[in-house]
């Protein structure tokens, strides 16, 4: 890391987010720079310096903070990283920066990206997957010595394998913040599919088809072997034919 890198800012007299928003129509960036044990400056910066950083160094860039007062008057430099950075949900565009004051000779804390080289084996020749379980690492480190990235070459896995922490090689003066054990990629095996026979004959026998059970009522007038309705009709014939005979005999 360089702070050479040198990004212009000016003191705001005013805060606000009417203030912000139109420091933004305008192209610039509302920012705030923190210092350990001192008071926090608000500042603006422009959008096409910040771009032009971001771009270049990337977010662990340590850099100088020129700092201007309104009229233009210098009022000095600060070493500074960048605390967070506040984007638009939708198109990524910066909205506004936090940066912290850093010493050159006290180690810090920060995020670097890792990146992953080499083609596994297991992948390569057995048809399995790489497993990303990290994407970044905390590291302590003097400002001066932040890398931009830490590399794991994965190009030895075979299937069952995995790298953790503890097999990562950080540059010296580095110190891995995470714990040995945790994991940073695995390889593992290939992604067994059905079978096409056996799922068109699962499709084939179609779902199960379940009975509805009869009521209680029902099964006993079956078990009790209820009259059909031929019998009853026979029934009723008989009886009118009965009342027939009895009217007769009266007459």
């Amino acid at each position: 890391m360089d702070p050479a890198v040198i990004l212009e800012a000016f003191v705001r007299a005013e805060a606000g987010k009417k203030i912000s928003s139109r420091l933004r129509r305008g192209g610039q960036i509302p920012a705030v720079v923190y210092g350990e044990g001192k008071s926090s400056t608000v500042l603006t910066t422009s959008e096409k310096d910040v771009s032009r950083v971001l771009r270049t160094s990337g977010e662990n860039a340590l850099m100088t903070l020129s700092i201007k007062e309104t009229n233009g008057k210098k009022r000095g430099d600060k070493t500074v990283l960048i605390k967070e950075i506040q984007r638009h949900p939708v198109t990524l565009k910066v909205l506004h920066m936090d940066f912290n004051e850093v010493s050159l000779t006290k180690r810090i804390q920060v995020t670097v990206p890792l990146r992953f080289t080499g083609d596994a084996v297991g992948v390569k020749q057995d048809g399995g997957r790489l497993d990303h379980l990290l994407w970044e690492i905390e590291v302590e480190c003097l400002p001066t010595e932040i890398p931009k990235r830490i590399d794991v070459d994965v190009s030895a896995l075979k299937i069952g394998d995995s790298i953790s922490v503890g097999g990562l090689k950080a540059p010296a003066g580095i110190r891995l913040m995470h714990e040995p054990q945790v994991a940073v990629a695995a390889c593992l095996p290939p992604v067994v599919e059905k079978a096409p026979e056996a799922a068109a004959e699962a499709a084939a026998a179609g779902p199960e088809v379940i009975k509805e059970k009869k009521p209680e009522d029902e099964e006993a007038a079956v078990a009790g072997g209820a009259p059909s309705a031929e019998k009853a009709q026979k029934s009723e014939k008989a009886q009118k034919s009965k009342k027939s005979d009895n009217a007769e005999k009266k007459e």
